[in-house]
């Protein structure tokens, strides 16, 4: 049996806004996240991403979901790769836009729009919002810090309830 590959996120939490925040106004832009289909693959150029997300959607053990805003749909702010695992979720991959990377993103708030999506997931799935995921060494406690994950051992990391609650408030009405 293949062994599964076994990928460290390195996504920066830049910044916890309400939605997605444009760098240059402070204008907050609606968004929604809704599942990645084949019909969406035109959306998603390979040269563009850093990950194959066609793969990760051919995959039947995970769903992919894509961000964008509620006024332009067709423009993919950062896509999301999520299994469940029956008791908690396991984000797999997590991507913003090449153009919501580095010090000239159009964007603030993309990564965490879609960590908080992951715990609301886990959360309707009756899983108190736990989230699991692997993080690269040099990251943990960025992610300690931005999102108040918990450092399990080796690069495993996951968000509990209460941390899991703070971020699906601050990005979703429940």
């Amino acid at each position: 049996m293949k062994k599964p590959l076994r990928r460290e996120l390195d996504f920066i939490v830049d910044k916890l806004t309400n939605s997605i925040e444009n760098t240059s106004t402070g204008e907050i832009f609606d968004t929604e996240i809704t599942r990645l289909t084949i019909a969406d693959a035109k959306l998603i150029k390979k040269n563009e991403w850093q990950f194959d997300w066609l793969s990760e959607l051919e995959d039947n053990t995970k769903d992919v979901y894509k961000l964008t805003t509620i006024n332009n749909p067709t423009i993919v702010q950062g896509l999301l790769s999520l299994e469940d695992k029956s008791d908690h979720i396991f984000m797999h991959l997590i991507e913003s836009s090449q153009f919501n990377k580095g010090i000239n993103k159009i964007y603030y708030g993309v990564p965490a729009n879609l960590v908080a999506f992951a715990c609301k997931v886990s959360l309707e799935k009756g899983y108190e919002g736990f989230l699991a995921f692997d993080a690269k060494t040099s990251l943990i406690k960025h992610y300690e810090q931005s999102l108040h994950a918990t450092h399990f051992r080796g690069q495993r990391m996951f968000i509990e309830t209460k941390a899991a609650l703070v971020l699906i408030a601050q990005y979703f009405k429940i």
